[in-house]
């Protein structure tokens, strides 16, 4: 008989609705390990999502701690994320037994780095090398406040990510962070594992689309930088149209998408009218400003679209760069869009891109994965 297994999992942030690639990992985790008979303790930061019933379908307990985003949590060594999720009722649940603890994100990581949750089975999940993230949304930003918020928590998750990553089990959610921990922090307990997804059947349709699409949340400083840059250098000389999707656009995008009559700006899509959106185009078109993690909305392009086009910081470290067009200049995307427009989409190259999603991304075989790692066999 197979002794139950108990687990705690700590989430930065309430992991449904699965509507943003922050969380999706953490349902669609969470789910299958219920599905093999994980008896789940999930303990939730709340970051601006209320509590949700849902979650209690998959877990024996649903605990939520309101994260403390007060100016006195800011810090000169701690950095933000972190210092605004310490909670002493999280330690005195956790306390309470000796089942193993799943942390999601260096966002939970700060009894494990105080020391107080020693002889026990811990594995933290990295979803980014997160002083690159910051890093690279500093590049970005244009308010001088935010610009500096984003570089000091950059410089403090350096020094922090260096300290924990030989604390601690590391799994990363792409090759490309187990590399970066390996070379940089000379991490020795870290491998990859993929994210969990709700897709299973690659379902990208046959023949030719209607349109070019690039979907994201445009509310962080990268993807909008990445639509702008789309209008301003590939859109504006190409007349093929093009729709930009996603969540909470600027006043700027929303006048440059206006410039043309072959551009538009789809704004706050619900996910029935973003997931018929990638069904109808021709081409989904993603490039993005950093190379950490692993793209959930070229993920969602890949297993619900036709051809998609990245450039290599879009696909770096996921395996998922042959079922890709790569461009990295403005030249480069305009004669792949010309080309692609073209081109319809076929059963052959949906077979291949399904073979290939399955060998990568199959929830079961990544929970078992991760269930040995939390449970080894006993010999």
């Amino acid at each position: 008989m197979i002794a139950e297994r108990h687990l705690h999992i700590i989430t930065h942030d309430v992991p449904w609705p699965a509507d943003f690639g922050g969380v999706m990992d953490l349902f669609y985790k969470i789910k299958t390990l219920h599905q093999n008979n994980v008896k789940i303790y999930l303990h939730c930061f709340v970051n601006n999502r209320p509590p949700q019933l849902e979650l209690n379908k998959y877990c024996e307990v649903v605990y939520y701690y309101e994260r403390q985003k007060k100016l006195s949590h800011f810090s000169f060594v701690l950095p933000f994320i972190v210092n605004t999720r310490k909670s002493k009722a999280l330690l005195n649940k956790l306390q309470k037994d000796n089942y193993p603890i799943l942390l999601e994100g260096i966002h939970c990581t700060y009894h494990l780095f105080k020391g107080n949750l020693i002889n026990r089975m811990i594995l933290l999940r990295l979803h980014n090398t997160e002083f690159e993230y910051y890093h690279h949304l500093a590049l970005h930003e244009k308010n001088i406040f935010r610009k500096f918020y984003f570089n000091h928590e950059s410089k403090l998750l350096r020094n922090y990510e260096n300290q924990l990553s030989n604390k601690v089990k590391i799994l990363a959610v792409s090759d490309h962070d187990v590399a970066v921990y390996k070379q940089l922090f000379k991490a020795k307990d870290i491998q990859h594992l993929p994210v969990f997804l709700p897709y299973i059947t690659a379902a990208g349709k046959e023949g030719l689309g209607y349109y070019c699409l690039y979907h994201a949340n445009l509310s962080i400083n990268e993807n909008e930088e990445a639509a702008v840059w789309l209008l301003q250098n590939i859109f504006n000389d190409i007349k093929i149209p093009f729709v930009i999707a996603g969540n909470d656009p600027s006043q700027k995008l929303q006048f440059l998408t206006h410039q043309h009559t072959h551009t538009c700006l789809v704004a706050n899509p619900s996910d029935k009218e973003l997931h018929d959106m990638i069904a109808k185009a021709q081409v989904n078109i993603l490039p993005s400003f950093n190379n950490t993690g692993v793209k959930l909305k070229l993920l969602n392009a890949l297993y619900n679209g036709r051809h998609c086009l990245v450039n290599k910081a879009g696909v770096e470290g996921s395996g998922l760069d042959k079922l890709c067009t790569i461009a990295e200049d403005a030249d480069d995307f305009k004669t792949a869009i010309k080309y692609l427009y073209t081109i319809p989409y076929t059963e052959s190259a949906n077979e291949k891109r399904q073979q290939l999603l399955q060998q990568l991304y199959n929830n079961q075989t990544n929970a078992n994965k991760l269930i040995e790692i939390l449970w080894p066999p006993k010999n």
